[in-house]
């Protein structure tokens, strides 16, 4: 559990994971007050759909500042070597920084499901919320994964906004080939939104454990290639 209070003392000092709380609050609430007037089953989840560029934001932060060298005064080297010397074990360190991801995740899912719905005034489906608290989460833990395999910030967090919020390269490839909807992100959105705009229906719970194989076999990828090469 020290290894996790410390990953979440150091989330606690990036402004970059203030930002992204920002962002998870700001973004799906301001997109609904946007489309108060516009009818909907999905009213509300559609505009959560979009917040996860706050949890995408917070993935890849709690990876790619380990990799950022420290002041002069603490000998400018990697906050990574920093790391591994007070937890030697890097699965023990990887698997409590995944941990510390999660737990400001789900939070945020919470808070930002709750503000979205009283501001679309919808009543707030446990179903659906526990849909979004996971379709967070586990956006997060594959930003996570995907910054751990490339050691920067830059390319997963441009990709995944940009996926997300301008456009969706996932969705398009719907057009192309079927297959493209078991994409994690265009399966697990099913946890909570019911109408997606292609052919392939694919239930909530079908949804489900798509996502959750992409996220389980990427984060055993990136132990992997965490443990064997150097830091």
């Amino acid at each position: 559990m020290r290894a996790v209070t410390a990953e979440l003392a150091k989330l606690a000092t990036l402004p970059s994971v203030w930002l992204a709380t920002l962002l998870a609050l700001v973004v799906p609430t301001g997109i609904a007050l946007l489309n108060r007037g516009v009818p909907g089953p999905d009213r509300g989840y559609q505009e959560l759909a979009f917040g996860v560029m706050g949890v995408i934001v917070l993935g890849v932060v709690a990876v790619s500042s380990e990799y950022l060298a420290e002041g002069a005064d603490a000998g400018g080297g990697r906050q990574l070597t920093t790391s591994l010397t007070a937890v030697p074990s890097r699965l023990r360190f990887l698997a409590a920084k995944a941990l510390a991801v999660v737990l400001v995740a789900v939070p945020l899912a919470f808070a930002a499901t709750a503000v979205t719905m009283a501001v679309v005034q919808v009543r707030l489906d446990l179903g659906r919320l526990a849909g979004v608290v996971c379709y967070w989460t586990y956006t997060a833990l594959l930003a996570f994964a995907i910054t751990v395999l490339l050691r920067h910030g830059i390319v997963p967090l441009t990709v995944l906004l940009v996926n997300t919020s301008v456009v969706s390269v996932t969705y398009l490839l719907t057009k192309v080939t079927p297959l493209a909807n078991y994409f994690p992100d265009m399966a697990g959105v099913r946890m909570f939104v019911g109408k997606v705009a292609t052919d392939v229906v694919i239930t909530p719970l079908v949804g489900l454990l798509v996502m959750s194989a992409w996220v389980a076999g990427l984060l055993a990828v990136a132990g992997a290639v965490f443990v064997r090469r150097d830091a």
